[in-house]
């Protein structure tokens, strides 16, 4: 029984090793693509389908109405002019919408949904014809005017799901900073690392661009959140690789005080949970297939919040300091790769001292997601909304 556990205790050492060794891999393997000059797969990837992509955009907004003119300001100011937008105004009664331009479509539900999932079904119902392609947007964000142009490159070499770039329309607090840190780490390993080595992509939850057609099957929980961990757990399993855009820039409010990242990690981390299932399928079914992609982004794909990750590795390294000192020291060691990783990734990707600088703050926002964790039943109750208060233009953001 004592060697069962044993043998326990040393598999979760080694799963938690290996999440916490990927960002240093990352980095290394970033690092040889950058010296050798080695082409992305996008740039290898000739033109299959010389066509401009009809577009289909859909806008969730849920009771905060303010935030769309800006967004369909930068939508209407892009230089590919083939979509029509639908915005979803839910439970935003008293509230006046009106735009000239006829490729925006203005939809109210005469029931408050209160639920993305049902905006996204709501507006797809309301299509005016079958777009080739859906780009789902939150209501928060903008775009760069050359966002559509660069998504049809992309569909035009023959991808079906692509990721869009998240930069932060905020960076005034510690707590948008410390966001927008987080939206830099997990885009470098989890799309723009992978997509260089000709891995599937992880999905987010706005900004993602799809084929009308494949969002044909899915099957929902239930309308309560976790948009993006069903679409990307479908999605992987339907087409050969999901692509990330790099070039295809979307600006992103970012959380700016502790109670609201704890509202979005409670249902953020409810979302892990209740789609683990889903993630351990593609994990399972990339083994039958003896597919590396599919067994590699499941494998990520279960990964538990990374709070939670560092939390079990600080709790084992402790433990094998009284158990084996020659494995509390290979911890030591991975415990260095992974922060001198972490900062170099922030480096690298945030241009801008003051997101090191903030690094220092990073144990409150574990904290807030401890607190999160804590909540995490709510978010089985009702939806549980992320306010939002930087209300700012395209112009504003790209001169």
């Amino acid at each position: 029984m004592v060697k069962l556990l044993y043998f326990i205790f040393l598999f979760v050492q080694l799963i938690l090793a290996i999440y916490l060794i990927i960002p240093f891999l990352s980095l290394l393997l970033y690092g040889l693509i950058r010296l050798f000059r080695i082409k992305s797969p996008v740039d290898l990837k000739p033109v299959l389908i010389d066509k401009d992509f009809d577009f289909g955009i859909i806008i969730t907004a849920h009771q905060e109405t303010e935030f769309i003119p800006p967004l369909v300001d930068s939508i209407l100011k892009q230089g590919y002019k083939h979509f029509k937008a639908y915005v979803v105004a839910d439970d935003c009664e008293g509230e006046t919408l009106q735009f000239e331009d006829e490729r925006i479509v203005i939809l109210k539900p005469e029931t408050a949904l209160h639920s993305k999932i049902k905006s996204i079904h709501f507006a797809l119902e309301q299509f005016v014809r079958k777009h080739d392609v859906v780009i789902i947007f939150d209501s928060d964000n903008l775009v760069h005017p050359a966002f559509l142009s660069v998504m049809n490159r992309y569909f035009q070499r023959g991808y079906r799901v692509v990721q869009a770039d998240f930069k932060p329309k905020n960076v005034d607090s510690n707590y948008a900073r410390m966001d927008a840190i987080g939206d830099m780490f997990n885009f470098f390993i989890e799309r723009e690392v992978r997509m260089r080595l000709g891995l599937s992509a992880a999905i987010w939850g706005s900004g993602i661009a799809f084929d009308y057609d494949l969002y044909k099957g899915i099957s929902y929980k239930d309308n309560l959140g976790g948009v993006d961990k069903k679409l990307q757990s479908h999605f992987v399993l339907q087409v050969d690789r999901i692509a990330f855009a790099p070039e295809a820039i979307l600006f992103d409010e970012k959380i700016a005080s502790g109670k609201s990242l704890e509202n979005q990690r409670t249902r953020w981390i409810h979302s892990y949970f209740k789609y683990f299932k889903d993630s351990f399928l593609v994990f399972k079914k990339g083994i039958v297939r003896y597919n590396f992609n599919l067994v590699f982004f499941g494998f990520v794909l279960m990964r538990p919040p990374l709070f939670i990750v560092l939390g079990c590795s600080v709790l084992v390294t402790t433990a094998d300091y009284f158990i084996s000192m020659p494995v509390f020291i290979l911890w030591l060691g991975i415990w260095l790769s992974f922060i001198l990783s972490f900062i170099a990734i922030v480096a690298i990707k945030g241009r801008d001292f003051r997101f090191i600088k903030t690094i220092v703050f990073i144990p409150l926002f574990v904290f807030r997601q401890m607190l999160a964790l804590l909540k995490v039943d709510r978010a089985k109750k009702s939806f549980i909304k992320t306010k939002h208060s930087k209300l700012v233009y395209i112009d504003d953001l790209v001169h």
